[in-house]
């Protein structure tokens, strides 16, 4: 019992927010696009949790962070890879708005040892991990969880991450760690976490709906742990960009409120708490969730001003002129066929890594470069993450069954040219969000270059994919083995090409490497463009969706479904 007798029916208010996925989205700045303004950012965010913190007292008040902090934006990767002598922007920031705990993302890890050490170091709060264990001690890497104190009331709060991220992920970027199960981790921690606090949380770097890798790497369990495990009051998720404010009904009967801010900082998931003392201790009363939007908030003056220094550094980088684009490149075209887009990525990867054959995707959903001076800040909209270059060896037939899986995700089997191209969710028109309305995310339509192919839409999936020569004419075999260039995310089986697709066993995928690069695509893009001063971008056109009438027609109902917005 925290208090005596004669405090029984004193009632404790608290509020818990959080933000996750804010992918280096700190400044009110579109650095993307040329440093006009943005939306949503952390400088937002710090004016609602300074007007609450106000409104509602210091000790009321509860802020944390789910991860992916470390990647998206030229603001964290500047301080990732160019300025490495300075604090980390990251820490700092969480530093200054008084974060209580935070989590590692997927996209932390993608940074690298050198990097999210640096970062969880400098952070003066902690950042959370329990699935996160050292291959060596079987000791946790990250401290598992933290007890906060709030107006007398104890909070833990337990730090999971997706386990699937040696799934995406070089294991140079995670060595000596690996990810347990979060359902196991879960349940481990639980005992110990209800005996030493009032209320626990669920600070979970992964989304709400179930989406199986390969076991025990689930990568969105939050739900299914909330229901499982129990011991649960409130639980936040992330990782996978998608709004959720539910409550759930545990295995047991009891409730737990799930809650998700989506990403880049537009809003704050949000829990209200009520609890009152009783004879027996603090006993909680009620919890309300709330996704609260903060797009149309001034940004905090304060962040601004501390870290002007830091904006303007920023700015200049994205700034920088690294050569010349002949030609406009978008990204819509590349959902219907061969693009600049796309294309320029294949030349690149190709070019980079003397491979026969490049496999692609549109990274971002709606981004472009117009012709003109390339930016750095152009580069992130063309090549949206920090993914390296493989080179692979796979045989002609998982070439080919590579672009099946590849196909039979991105568009659906047509009967005549008045049906969709693409395969879209059976609600698609009512969601809000474009992107949204496509039934598989549009990062993982990997196209190929260096083959000349057909890809029949009349046809089921599964024998949609004819490829008729390599790109210079020469015959295709699909007993053969090319030397196949892809990114690292791809090449550890993130997608699902290789493994469901080309039917390789995942512990079987690093023996297929035979070359990487050490830095990011990116760099290495933006190295290719300074030598050759001027690019070309054009459609290679070396495959087509036939019937060719049928692709056309539906392209453009297609592309006017994806461009609209509610």
């Amino acid at each position: 019992m925290l208090f005596g007798t004669s405090a029984a029916g004193r009632e404790v208010h608290l509020t818990l927010l959080e933000t996750s996925d804010v992918h280096g989205n700190f400044f009110p700045i579109d650095f993307l696009r040329g440093g006009v303004d943005g939306s949503g950012s952390l400088a937002r965010v710090a004016t609602y949790v300074e007007q609450l913190r106000a409104a509602q007292g210091e000790e009321a008040v509860v802020l944390l962070d789910n991860g992916d902090i470390l990647q998206g934006q030229p603001s964290a990767y500047y301080y990732n890879v160019v300025n490495t002598d300075d604090r980390h922007l990251c820490a700092d920031i969480f530093n200054f708005m008084r974060y209580d705990a935070v989590t590692m993302g997927n996209h932390d890890v993608e940074a690298g040892h050198e990097v999210y050490d640096r970062w969880t170091q400098q952070c003066e709060m902690p950042v959370l991990g329990a699935n996160v264990v050292r291959t060596d001690t079987g000791e946790p890497y990250l401290p598992p969880y933290v007890v906060l104190e709030r107006q007398g009331v104890r909070i833990a709060v337990l730090g999971l991450v997706t386990p699937g991220i040696p799934l995406w992920l070089p294991e140079n970027l995670w060595s000596g760690l690996r990810f347990d199960d979060m359902e196991a981790t879960a349940r481990k921690y639980m005992p110990e976490m209800r005996q030493k606090a009032d209320i626990v949380v669920g600070l979970f770097h992964s989304g709400v709906g179930r989406s199986a890798g390969y076991a025990p790497l689930t990568e969105n369990a939050s739900a299914e742990v909330a229901q499982r495990v129990a011991g649960f009051d409130i639980v936040f998720c992330g990782h996978d960009h998608r709004r959720a404010n539910q409550m759930l009904r545990t295995a047991e009967g009891g409730a737990v409120l799930l809650l998700n801010p989506a990403a880049d900082a537009h809003a704050v998931a949000k829990a209200e708490v009520t609890l009152r003392m009783t004879d027996d201790g603090m006993k909680l009363m009620e919890v309300r969730g709330d996704i609260v939007e903060v797009d149309a908030l001034e940004p905090s003056p304060v962040f601004v001003k501390a870290f002007k220094r830091q904006c303007k550094a920023v700015k200049a980088f994205t700034a920088e002129a690294v050569g010349r684009c002949a030609a406009d490149m978008t990204t819509l075209p590349a959902f219907f066929g061969p693009s600049a887009f796309v294309d320029f990525i294949h030349e690149m990867q190709l070019e980079i890594s003397g491979a026969d054959i490049s496999f692609a995707a549109p990274l971002a959903f709606d981004a472009s470069i117009p012709h003109g001076t390339i930016r750095v800040s152009d580069l992130f909209n063309l090549y949206r993450y920090e993914n390296m270059l493989y080179v692979m060896e796979l045989s002609g037939r998982e070439v080919k069954d590579y672009l099946e899986f590849s196909y039979a995700g991105w568009v659906q089997t047509m009967s005549s040219a008045a049906d969709h191209l693409l395969l879209f969710r059976e609600n698609a028109a009512q969601l809000p969000d474009a992107w949204q309305r496509l039934k598989t995310p549009n990062f993982n339509f990997d196209s190929a270059a260096g083959i000349r192919y057909t890809v029949d839409v009349a046809r089921p999936a599964g024998s949609r994919v004819k490829i008729l020569s390599m790109a210079d004419g020469s015959p295709f075999d699909e007993a053969a083995t090319y030397r196949c260039a892809l990114n690292s995310y791809r090449g550890n089986g993130g997608g699902r090409h290789l493994t469901e697709g080309a039917g390789i066993a995942p512990e079987q995928l690093k023996h297929r490497i035979v070359w990487a690069t050490d830095k990011d695509l990116r760099y290495y893009m933006m190295q290719r463009i300074r030598s050759l001063k001027k690019i070309h971008p054009r459609p290679l056109n070396l495959w087509k969706f036939i019937p060719e009438d049928w692709a056309e027609e539906a392209k453009e109902r297609d592309a006017e479904l994806l461009k609209s917005q509610k």
